[in-house]
């Protein structure tokens, strides 16, 4: 049994102390994940990988509401989940006309015409996701492990419990599915 399940066993027992000994067991981990995420984003000094962990961190243990976590598993699932909606409330944000829509700032003496990075449309893909969900919610859920969470293909088979050859299948196939929603 890992130090974080240990911890998350104490939360679930109602030991207040254990809730402090958590971010430090999670946070680099976290903070990991959350830079790997940022990193498909186009930079922006209001969201970044410190923020983006704190954020997600406090919305996973908010005191009004007792959580159960099962194991580590879960508890990154959550966090995964947690960092999903962060990431697509910012993208929100950005669009609506009051910051600018979809115009992008460019400073005086770097004005001439550039080309963008290509980087994935959160708002399409939470909308693609979230129709894939309807159908196939387990196959949504290792999409967020993976592609939110940073989970490999093992340690995602761990947290669904299920073998690495169903998670490489279910991962070919949800990635096709996506793939076509948003090229379309």
């Amino acid at each position: 049994m890992s130090d974080v399940t240990k911890i998350l066993e104490k939360i679930e027992n109602g030991e207040e102390s254990a809730a402090a000994d958590l971010l430090p067991a999670v946070y680099d981990e976290l903070r990991k994940l959350a830079a790997q995420k940022l990193s498909n984003e186009r930079a922006s000094p209001s969201l970044q990988p410190t923020l983006l962990v704190h954020d997600a961190y406090l919305r996973l243990v908010d005191r009004d509401q007792q959580q159960k976590w099962t194991n580590r598993g879960h508890f990154f699932g959550a966090a995964a989940e947690a960092m999903r909606r962060i990431l697509i409330e910012n993208a929100r944000r950005k669009r609506t006309q009051k910051r600018g829509a979809d115009q992008v700032r460019v400073p005086l003496e770097l004005a001439e015409p550039a080309i963008l990075e290509d980087s994935v449309d959160l708002l399409a893909l939470d909308e693609a996701l979230r129709e894939f969900e309807q159908v196939w919610p387990d196959k949504a859920k290792l999409v967020k492990l993976r592609y939110f969470a940073g989970l490999t293909i093992s340690e995602a088979a761990k947290v669904m419990s299920v073998s690495e050859s169903t998670v490489e299948r279910h991962w070919k196939f949800a990635r096709a599915w996506l793939y076509s929603k948003l090229d379309a």
